[in-house]
């Protein structure tokens, strides 16, 4: 009797993992969203600054200010991820607030008003990494690396279609019109969302307690929250992270801005240039997942970072060569491999049950780097010319990498 009953029970693990697998899927999906509406902004941002007359700063402030509301509303977001626990819901909400304000944007023909709109994008942004990076970690503990590497996969996607998509579109309508059809498929997997994950919770009776944690007390919560920012890891983690953010962001910003100022490339060899980009980063996420599984976060984390900065450096010497063209494919390999390692390493490295607000605290960091680096990279390129932004970007990975050369040693991090 106990072995059928053992057999029954492992079964029923086994169709769980299942169900939980296709969860994956479907919340990677998602992801590719969040990301598809920002790689669409970033590609119509250069046709957005000739038709307002925007100055490279006024360029890179619009990028701050979208994430700067998205530094302020991540922690307010991990402390709702952690204390109300509808997963599905809240990511629903999320995905609906990334995408409808480019709606928005479509009607607005003033530069406050633009700002309005990038703003209210940071904000729906930061409750999807809490809400979702947590949940596929603890449904799957000895794989954390692999699973968010293929969440991190869905974010390359929409980074790598979307120019290719949008650009196309731009050659027949303006990007008035563009915003407007790209709001439908965010509402389309937003309904998917609510009603194939609605009902998710964390600490649902089908999961096991060890892999989804409970939905705690705010009394309980604030209880650890002091704890948790005394967590060295954390601290650096989010460091290292801030400036790495730095590089991305001001990289998005201002590549395609190069691409068409500076090189005279159309909206589509713009796109093509972004999904190069991409594209390299799509193939290396699951790499660096599944190595760091094997190898550990901090080797994968420190040799990505430090040839980040090296093609970075030989970039700002290429110039307006073809060779800066093949540079930028061996760039996005580096920066975007390193994505999920770095949230699998907080994960290991903070309590189960303060996820959300851990992601939280790291995404808010980032925010706060994305949303200085363009207006800084947009005041160097104004003052010393737009390369001299590449050089501006070597710089912060530099900085980013030293953290990882203070974290505890990563048997210390697992065993906390």
């Amino acid at each position: 009797m106990s072995a059928s009953v053992a057999l029954r029970d492992k079964s029923r693990e086994a169709e769980a993992s299942r169900g939980s697998f296709r969860e994956v899927w479907l919340i990677t999906l998602g992801h590719s969203l969040t990301h598809w509406y920002p790689a669409t902004f970033y590609l119509i941002l250069p046709i957005i600054g000739k038709e307002l007359g925007l100055s490279y700063s006024q360029i890179g402030l619009i990028m701050t200010c979208q994430y700067l509301a998205g530094a302020i509303a991540n922690v307010p977001g991990g402390i709702l991820v952690d204390t109300v626990g509808r997963k599905g819901m809240l990511m629903a909400l999320s995905l609906f607030w990334v995408g409808f304000p480019y709606l928005l944007m479509g009607f607005s023909h003033g530069y406050l008003m633009l700002l309005s709109c990038v703003a209210l994008v940071g904000f729906g942004n930061s409750l999807w990494h809490p809400t979702a990076i947590p949940t596929l970690a603890r449904r799957f503990p000895e794989r954390k690396g692999l699973v968010l590497s293929i969440h991190g996969m869905g974010g390359n996607v929409g980074d790598a279609l979307a120019p290719l998509a949008v650009g196309s579109l731009l050659a027949v309508l303006s990007w008035r019109e563009v915003v407007m059809l790209n709001v439908i498929p965010g509402l389309v997997m937003s309904l998917l969302l609510l009603v194939m994950l609605g009902t998710l919770r964390v600490g649902a009776k089908k999961a096991r307690p060890d892999d989804e944690g409970r939905i705690q007390s705010l009394r309980d919560y604030f209880g650890g929250v002091a704890e948790l920012f005394r967590n060295r890891s954390l601290v650096l983690l989010t460091a290292s992270s801030a400036f790495r953010s730095m590089t991305q962001n001001a990289l998005l910003t201002f590549l395609p801005v190069y691409l068409a100022y500076e090189m005279g490339y159309s909206p589509l060899w713009v796109g093509a240039g972004m999904f190069a980009l991409q594209a390299a980063g799509f193939a290396a996420t699951p790499i660096a997942g599944h190595l760091s599984d094997r190898m550990g976060r901090r080797s994968i984390m420190m040799t990505s970072m430090f040839m980040t900065g090296v093609v970075l450096f030989f970039m700002a010497f290429a110039g307006k060569s073809q060779a800066f063209i093949a540079f930028i494919a061996v760039l996005g390999f580096f920066l975007y491999a390193i994505r999920p390692v770095l949230q699998a390493w907080l994960l290991e490295s903070t309590p189960k049950n303060m996820g959300g607000t851990s992601i939280g605290i790291l995404f808010g960091a980032q925010s706060l780097g994305a949303s200085v680096a363009p207006l800084v990279g947009g005041m160097i390129a104004d003052r010393y010319g737009l390369i001299a932004t590449f050089w501006f970007l070597a710089g912060t990975i530099v900085v980013a990498n030293l953290f990882i050369l203070a974290m505890p040693d990563e048997s210390a991090a697992k065993s906390a």
